[in-house]
Protein backbone atom coordinates (compact mmCIF):
# COMPACT_ATOMS: atom_id res chain seq x y z
CA UNK A 1 0.00 0.00 0.00
CA UNK A 2 2.01 3.04 -1.43
CA UNK A 3 -0.30 5.70 -0.33
CA UNK A 4 -2.61 6.53 3.10
CA UNK A 5 -5.69 8.46 3.28
CA UNK A 6 -6.27 10.57 6.22
CA UNK A 7 -8.73 7.81 7.04
CA UNK A 8 -6.23 4.88 7.35
CA UNK A 9 -4.15 7.50 9.18
CA UNK A 10 -6.36 8.05 12.03
CA UNK A 11 -7.43 4.19 11.95
CA UNK A 12 -4.03 2.73 12.52
CA UNK A 13 -0.88 5.32 12.95
CA UNK A 14 -0.90 5.87 16.66
CA UNK A 15 -0.94 3.18 19.56
CA UNK A 16 -3.00 3.31 22.76
CA UNK A 17 -1.60 4.38 25.78
CA UNK A 18 -2.31 0.91 27.19
CA UNK A 19 -0.56 -0.51 24.06
CA UNK A 20 2.70 0.59 22.76
CA UNK A 21 2.81 4.35 21.65
CA UNK A 22 -0.50 6.21 22.63
CA UNK A 23 -3.05 8.13 20.28
CA UNK A 24 -5.91 7.32 18.29
CA UNK A 25 -8.10 4.30 17.60
CA UNK A 26 -8.28 1.95 14.91
CA UNK A 27 -10.44 1.81 11.44
CA UNK A 28 -14.03 1.02 13.58
CA UNK A 29 -14.77 -1.54 10.36
CA UNK A 30 -11.84 -3.17 10.51
CA UNK A 31 -11.39 -3.69 14.91
CA UNK A 32 -14.84 -3.88 15.79
CA UNK A 33 -17.92 -6.28 15.71
CA UNK A 34 -20.87 -5.81 17.54
CA UNK A 35 -20.26 -2.27 18.32
CA UNK A 36 -23.00 -0.35 20.02
CA UNK A 37 -24.52 -3.28 21.63
CA UNK A 38 -25.28 -1.77 24.79
CA UNK A 39 -23.20 -3.23 27.98
CA UNK A 40 -21.00 -5.36 25.36
CA UNK A 41 -17.61 -4.57 24.73
CA UNK A 42 -16.60 -4.16 21.42
CA UNK A 43 -14.72 -7.25 19.89
CA UNK A 44 -11.30 -6.57 18.17
CA UNK A 45 -10.69 -8.10 14.55
CA UNK A 46 -7.07 -8.85 12.41
CA UNK A 47 -7.46 -5.98 9.99
CA UNK A 48 -6.99 -7.15 6.52
CA UNK A 49 -3.53 -7.51 4.95
CA UNK A 50 -3.41 -4.88 1.44
CA UNK A 51 -0.89 -7.40 -0.29
CA UNK A 52 -0.43 -11.33 -0.14
CA UNK A 53 1.58 -13.14 2.23
CA UNK A 54 3.99 -14.13 -0.75
CA UNK A 55 4.58 -10.17 -1.41
CA UNK A 56 7.79 -9.23 0.40
CA UNK A 57 9.63 -11.92 -0.86
CA UNK A 58 12.68 -12.83 -0.60
CA UNK A 59 13.04 -10.47 1.94
CA UNK A 60 10.47 -11.70 4.48
CA UNK A 61 8.89 -15.21 3.23
CA UNK A 62 5.27 -16.37 2.72
CA UNK A 63 5.70 -18.76 5.55
CA UNK A 64 7.23 -16.31 8.10
CA UNK A 65 4.02 -13.98 6.74
CA UNK A 66 1.21 -16.88 6.96
CA UNK A 67 2.19 -17.90 10.88
CA UNK A 68 3.05 -14.13 11.76
CA UNK A 69 -0.32 -13.14 10.75
CA UNK A 70 -2.49 -16.18 11.21
CA UNK A 71 -1.15 -17.71 14.53
CA UNK A 72 0.88 -14.36 16.50
CA UNK A 73 -1.32 -11.69 15.35
CA UNK A 74 -4.48 -13.75 15.64
CA UNK A 75 -3.42 -14.73 19.13
CA UNK A 76 -2.61 -11.07 20.09
CA UNK A 77 -6.60 -10.08 18.99
CA UNK A 78 -7.97 -13.22 21.14
CA UNK A 79 -6.17 -12.44 24.02
CA UNK A 80 -7.35 -8.75 24.40
CA UNK A 81 -11.01 -9.62 23.71
CA UNK A 82 -10.55 -12.04 26.47
CA UNK A 83 -8.54 -9.36 28.27
CA UNK A 84 -11.39 -7.06 27.70
CA UNK A 85 -14.28 -9.41 28.95
CA UNK A 86 -12.58 -10.19 31.87
CA UNK A 87 -11.95 -6.66 32.88
CA UNK A 88 -15.55 -5.41 32.17
CA UNK A 89 -16.75 -8.94 34.09
CA UNK A 90 -14.92 -7.61 37.21
CA UNK A 91 -16.45 -4.19 36.62
CA UNK A 92 -19.58 -5.83 36.91
CA UNK A 93 -19.13 -7.81 39.72
CA UNK A 94 -17.42 -5.42 41.83
CA UNK A 95 -14.17 -7.81 42.42
CA UNK A 96 -11.15 -5.93 41.46
CA UNK A 97 -8.87 -8.47 43.31
CA UNK A 98 -7.33 -9.26 39.93
CA UNK A 99 -7.23 -6.18 38.71
CA UNK A 100 -3.05 -5.75 38.10
CA UNK A 101 -2.79 -8.91 36.36
CA UNK A 102 -5.88 -7.94 34.28
CA UNK A 103 -4.22 -4.84 33.51
CA UNK A 104 -1.29 -6.37 32.59
CA UNK A 105 -2.76 -9.01 30.02
CA UNK A 106 -4.48 -5.94 28.37
CA UNK A 107 -1.50 -3.46 28.43
CA UNK A 108 0.24 -6.81 26.08
CA UNK A 109 -2.47 -7.79 23.98
CA UNK A 110 -3.54 -4.68 22.87
CA UNK A 111 0.61 -3.42 22.30
CA UNK A 112 0.56 -6.96 20.48
CA UNK A 113 -2.74 -6.32 18.44
CA UNK A 114 -2.13 -2.23 17.59
CA UNK A 115 1.95 -2.86 16.77
CA UNK A 116 1.04 -5.31 14.40
CA UNK A 117 -1.39 -3.56 12.68
CA UNK A 118 0.71 -0.60 12.16
CA UNK A 119 3.84 -3.11 10.70
CA UNK A 120 1.47 -4.25 8.36
CA UNK A 121 0.74 -1.58 6.82
CA UNK A 122 4.48 0.53 6.60
CA UNK A 123 5.48 -2.31 4.21
CA UNK A 124 4.68 -2.96 0.80
CA UNK A 125 6.62 -4.99 -1.97
CA UNK A 126 8.71 -3.38 -4.07
CA UNK A 127 6.86 -3.52 -7.09
CA UNK A 128 4.31 -1.12 -4.66
CA UNK A 129 6.86 1.90 -3.37
CA UNK A 130 8.91 -0.51 -1.11
CA UNK A 131 12.26 0.37 -0.62
CA UNK A 132 13.99 3.33 -1.49
CA UNK A 133 14.26 6.49 1.23
CA UNK A 134 11.97 8.90 2.45
CA UNK A 135 11.17 11.58 0.35
CA UNK A 136 9.66 15.83 1.50
CA UNK A 137 9.01 16.35 5.24
CA UNK A 138 10.24 13.38 6.93
CA UNK A 139 12.77 13.24 4.91
CA UNK A 140 13.76 16.79 5.81
CA UNK A 141 13.19 16.11 9.34
CA UNK A 142 15.27 13.23 9.52
CA UNK A 143 18.10 15.37 8.67
CA UNK A 144 17.52 17.52 10.82
CA UNK A 145 17.59 15.24 13.75
CA UNK A 146 19.86 12.73 13.08
CA UNK A 147 22.35 14.37 9.89
CA UNK A 148 21.34 12.50 7.17
CA UNK A 149 19.40 9.34 5.73
CA UNK A 150 22.35 6.46 6.23
CA UNK A 151 23.06 8.20 9.67
CA UNK A 152 18.90 7.59 10.93
CA UNK A 153 19.38 3.86 9.30
CA UNK A 154 22.30 3.30 10.87
CA UNK A 155 21.10 4.00 14.74
CA UNK A 156 17.55 2.98 13.89
CA UNK A 157 19.16 -0.66 12.39
CA UNK A 158 21.61 -0.67 15.59
CA UNK A 159 18.40 -0.09 18.35
CA UNK A 160 16.53 -2.50 16.65
CA UNK A 161 19.40 -5.21 16.81
CA UNK A 162 20.08 -4.34 20.35
CA UNK A 163 16.69 -5.28 21.65
CA UNK A 164 17.24 -7.64 24.49
CA UNK A 165 14.87 -10.58 24.09
CA UNK A 166 11.42 -9.81 22.74
CA UNK A 167 10.49 -6.24 21.41
CA UNK A 168 10.17 -3.44 18.33
CA UNK A 169 11.66 -0.76 17.75
CA UNK A 170 10.23 2.14 16.37
CA UNK A 171 10.80 5.52 15.22
CA UNK A 172 8.24 8.58 16.40
CA UNK A 173 7.37 12.14 16.69
CA UNK A 174 7.02 13.70 20.20
CA UNK A 175 4.21 15.87 19.59
CA UNK A 176 5.35 17.69 23.17
CA UNK A 177 9.03 17.41 22.56
CA UNK A 178 8.70 18.82 19.04
CA UNK A 179 11.21 15.53 18.02
CA UNK A 180 11.76 12.47 16.04
CA UNK A 181 12.84 10.24 18.22
CA UNK A 182 13.87 6.14 17.83
CA UNK A 183 12.51 4.20 20.72
CA UNK A 184 12.85 0.25 21.32
CA UNK A 185 10.32 -1.41 23.38
CA UNK A 186 10.45 -4.23 25.17
CA UNK A 187 7.26 -7.05 24.59
CA UNK A 188 4.94 -4.52 22.89
CA UNK A 189 4.40 -2.21 25.59
CA UNK A 190 7.32 -1.30 28.03
CA UNK A 191 9.92 1.15 27.99
CA UNK A 192 7.89 3.48 25.98
CA UNK A 193 7.48 7.61 25.90
CA UNK A 194 3.96 8.02 26.83
CA UNK A 195 2.18 10.36 23.64
CA UNK A 196 4.25 9.39 21.13
CA UNK A 197 3.03 8.88 17.82
CA UNK A 198 4.51 5.75 16.00
CA UNK A 199 6.07 6.32 12.38
CA UNK A 200 8.03 3.22 11.31
CA UNK A 201 8.21 0.22 13.40
CA UNK A 202 9.34 -3.37 13.20
CA UNK A 203 8.75 -6.28 15.25
CA UNK A 204 11.88 -8.20 16.24
CA UNK A 205 10.36 -10.65 17.92
CA UNK A 206 11.88 -14.22 16.75
CA UNK A 207 8.87 -14.99 15.24
CA UNK A 208 9.13 -12.46 12.59
CA UNK A 209 11.98 -13.92 11.42
CA UNK A 210 13.25 -16.84 12.67
CA UNK A 211 11.88 -19.48 10.19
CA UNK A 212 13.67 -17.73 7.21
CA UNK A 213 16.96 -15.93 9.02
CA UNK A 214 16.95 -18.03 12.31
CA UNK A 215 18.78 -16.34 14.87
CA UNK A 216 20.81 -13.41 12.57
CA UNK A 217 18.47 -10.73 13.65
CA UNK A 218 20.76 -8.22 12.03
CA UNK A 219 20.38 -10.23 8.56
CA UNK A 220 16.61 -9.61 8.92
CA UNK A 221 16.75 -6.33 9.47
CA UNK A 222 18.62 -5.68 6.98
CA UNK A 223 16.27 -6.99 4.43
CA UNK A 224 13.68 -5.19 5.80
CA UNK A 225 14.81 -1.61 5.07
CA UNK A 226 13.82 -3.24 1.04
CA UNK A 227 9.96 -3.24 1.81
CA UNK A 228 9.83 -0.36 3.97
CA UNK A 229 6.81 1.85 2.65
CA UNK A 230 7.88 5.33 2.92
CA UNK A 231 4.99 6.99 1.41
CA UNK A 232 2.58 5.33 4.35
CA UNK A 233 5.46 6.77 6.75
CA UNK A 234 5.73 9.67 5.22
CA UNK A 235 2.01 10.54 5.18
CA UNK A 236 1.91 9.77 8.89
CA UNK A 237 4.57 12.28 9.87
CA UNK A 238 2.35 14.65 7.79
CA UNK A 239 -0.80 13.77 10.23
CA UNK A 240 1.35 13.68 13.28
CA UNK A 241 2.55 17.07 12.66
Amino acid sequence: MADLTRRDFISISSLAATGMLGGLAMRTGEVFAGQGVPNSPPEYQLPALSYSYEALEPYIDKTTMMTHYEKHHSAYTKGLNTAVRAIADARDKGDYSNIQQLSRMLAFHLGGHLNHSIFWHIMAPKSNGGGGEPQGNLADAIKNEFGDFTRFKAHFSAAAKSVEGNGWCALVWHPAALRLMILTVMNHQDLIVLGSQPLLIIDVWEHAYYLKYRNRRDEYIEAWWNVVNWGNVGVRFSMAL
